[in-house]
Parts: structure tokens; C-alpha cells; sequence
């Protein structure tokens, strides 16, 4: 493991969270829907969000919170440091039984991450990074992919994001690929899998900011649907969307995007 502590608390919850989950899977998850059409919930999620709730709170307690699963307060923005925390990222995958979730946990100082994990118990794969240490995949450095071409890239997002109103000059001729947990999608453009992934609709933090860590270790860039730099833990913890890629492919799907209207 590399030599930050707050990493390699991260990566043991993560693993117990995957233990819960495992668990719940075999035996068959109960789901139900949240309120004002937020998607489903399971029983896996609530319980994961207890334990890294209370371990992790319990061996740091001077640090703020953010899940996805716990109601969130302004308490949160008078630490210097937040768990921000994803029980379950692919809830409806997991709920029908699949093995594309992940659970993602992620410590932010000042609004930047600086130690992230995603973890998908059931291939047992464990991407981690810490702030200035590089990014890894089960103790291998991964980076992310230098393509310069956004033409014939291997792009993962969902197909509502590949409509004409949103692209400068007609949809890109990207090979657009899917997998149901966001965080799985940028660990994924760290270890170079893929070119790019992107998401040009309000993002949830807990969705994305461990992945942003691992994408910045893995010498690629992040920024905000419109190209600006992320911020984490602030007020309304939401992005403007989400681009992820090397520098150069970043920059020029950056560029292909049609401008929104404020408001």
C-alpha cells in the first residue's frame, strides 16, 4: 500500500463494504424506490453506509461527511477534511444481481481529494490512489490512455449524452461504450481501458470524486462538463458534469461541446 494513512483506511472499509455487499447479493437484495424519483435503494446500502459511517468516523472524527445514503447538513463545510462516500455506485446493477458496481470512498482537503478507492468485490478489483503517489489497480501502476483522436475513441457514456444539441458540428464518431457505475467508468479511464468517459448532466459528488483522483494520478485530466477545474464539498455537492480523459483527448471533446445557456 502506498505510505498515507488515510488511503489505506479507505481501502480496508472498502473491502469490508464489499463483504456486506456480497452477502447481500447472494442472498438477494431488498430494493425499494427513494422519494421524488431518485432511484432505487437496497438494504446492502443502507447497511454499508453504517459501517463505513462508523469506522471510519471513528477513526477520524475531526473529519466531515458525505454519502450518498446519509442525509447531508452544512456541518460538513466547517472541516478541513470530508469523507466523501458512494455505499453503492451501480445500485440498479446490483440490485438486478449484475457485478458492475463499486463502492467509492474518497477523503477531500480544501475541496481537492487527496486518497480515493474504488472497489468491485465481485472481479476483486481495488483501484487506489493518494495525492502525488500515482494510481494503481490491485498494487500495479496504471495510466491513463494518450490517444489524441477523438474520432474511432472508445468513450464511455450513456447514449443520451451522444444527441446532436449537445455537440459543436454533430455528434462526434466516437465507439461509445456503458458500464452502470460511474466511478467504475473513470477507474476505468485510469487504467487506460478506455480513451475517455463523460457525463454532461449534474453530477452527485459521491459519484465522482474518488475517480478524479485516480484519473489525475494516472496523468489524465478532469474537469466539469464545461472545462472548468472540479471543486469537492461544496455547498451543493454537485458538478456541472463531468469529462475525463488524457490531457489531449480531454481538451478536444472539451472543444467539441456545444456551449449551454445559462440557466
Amino acid at each position: 500500500m502506498l505510505a498515507n494513512d488515510d488511503l489505506n483506511l479507505l481501502i480496508r472499509a472498502a473491502q469490508d463494504a464489499g463483504q456486506i455487499a456480497l452477502r447481500h447479493l447472494k442472498a438477494g437484495p431488498t430494493v425499494w424506490q427513494k422519494p421524488d424519483g431518485q432511484g432505487p435503494v437496497t438494504d446492502a446500502d443502507l447497511e454499508i453506509d453504517r459501517m463505513l459511517h462508523n469506522v471510519l468516523r471513528a477513526a477520524r472524527p475531526d473529519y466531515g461527511w458525505l454519502s450518498e445514503e446519509t442525509r447531508d447538513t452544512p456541518d460538513r463545510l466547517a472541516h478541513d477534511r470530508v469523507f466523501i462516500i458512494d455505499p453503492i455506485d451501480g445500485t440498479r446493477a446490483f440490485a438486478q444481481g449484475q457485478q458492475g458496481f463499486a463502492h467509492a470512498l474518497a477523503v477531500v482537503e480544501h475541496g481537492l481529494p487527496t486518497a480515493a478507492v474504488v472497489h468491485l468485490p465481485v472481479p476483486d478489483l481495488t483501484y487506489y490512489a493518494a495525492r502525488g503517489q500515482g494510481a494503481f489497480l490491485n498494487g500495479r501502476a496504471i495510466s491513463a490512455a494518450d490517444r489524441r483522436a477523438v474520432t474511432g475513441a472508445r468513450v464511455l457514456a450513456p447514449k443520451s449524452q451522444f444527441t446532436p444539441e449537445l455537440w459543436q458540428g454533430g455528434v462526434p464518431l466516437i465507439a461509445p461504450h456503458f458500464r452502470s457505475s460511474l466511478a467504475w467508468r473513470m477507474a476505468l479511464v485510469a487504467e487506460g481501458q478506455f480513451d475517455a468517459m463523460l457525463s454532461l448532466r449534474p453530477t452527485w459528488h459521491w459519484d465522482i470524486v474518488a475517480g478524479a483522483l485516480l484519473i489525475a494520478e494516472a496523468g489524465g485530466k478532469v474537469s466539469d462538463g464545461a472545462g472548468h477545474n472540479l471543486l469537492f464539498n461544496t455547498s451543493s455537492p454537485r458538478s456541472d458534469g463531468i469529462i475525463a480523459a488524457g490531457a489531449v483527448m480531454h481538451d478536444a471533446l472539451i472543444n467539441l461541446r456545444k456551449p449551454q445557456r445559462a440557466g
